[in-house]
């Protein structure tokens, strides 16, 4: 394909042509399978710097134009979009266009931003100020009811930060833990322990 694109910010292996950012757009959301919004998509392909943000925007608006992407939910104030079955035979009939490194690293990101954001919907962390430093306050939600909440100190800002961080990273295993501890249930505590263990000291 011809280079018709701007290619400031683009790593080396990025796309450079039009038709090649729409059909990583629409593989995508075929890929990944969930609506997702404009942001969010600019964000999965700009994280490693696959292609120019300018292009990413306007390909992602023509997509949507010629009725390749369609309008779907609001989801946190922001309109999120589907792909249509033009869209899908885009996706099945030129994926293979595209290197496998860049649609790979676009599709983990995608999945990344999205469990983030869900993760954010149900799970809240409010940041005060006090006199003596901040109270970092979460909550772990069960939809109609909190399932979990407690408050915590911090002596300042970065460290209120790190807490909540750590806690929208593992949501339920918190609770897991906390839950394994008032009940007495070491085998519960056990594994989420574990489980938070095992991430950190993976390669």
């Amino acid at each position: 394909m011809a280079f018709d694109t701007f290619d400031e910010g683009i790593a080396p292996g990025g796309l450079r042509s039009k038709n090649e950012i729409k059909i990583l757009i629409c593989y995508l959301f075929y890929s990944v399978n969930d609506k997702m919004s404009q942001s969010l998509v600019v964000e999965a392909i700009r994280a490693d710097e696959l292609a120019n943000f300018f292009e990413i925007v306007v390909a992602f608006e023509e997509l949507v134009r010629d009725g390749n992407l369609l309008s779907s939910d609001v989801v946190d104030s922001e309109q999120t979009y589907v792909l249509s079955d033009n869209g899908r035979v885009i996706a099945k009939q030129l994926e293979t266009t595209l290197a496998h490194t860049v649609k790979q690293k676009s599709y983990d990101c995608a999945l990344r931003l999205l469990s983030e954001r869900k993760t954010a919907r149900e799970n809240f962390v409010e940041i005060e100020k006090t006199e003596q430093g901040f109270e970092v306050r979460c909550r772990v939600s069960g939809g109609a009811m909190d399932l979990f909440a407690f408050t915590l100190y911090a002596p300042n800002l970065e460290q209120a930060e790190v807490i909540k961080k750590n806690f929208l990273s593992y949501p339920q295993t918190v609770y897991k833990t906390m839950l394994g501890l008032m009940t007495k249930d070491t085998e519960n505590v056990g594994e989420a322990l574990e489980e938070v263990y095992g991430e950190l000291i993976e390669p």
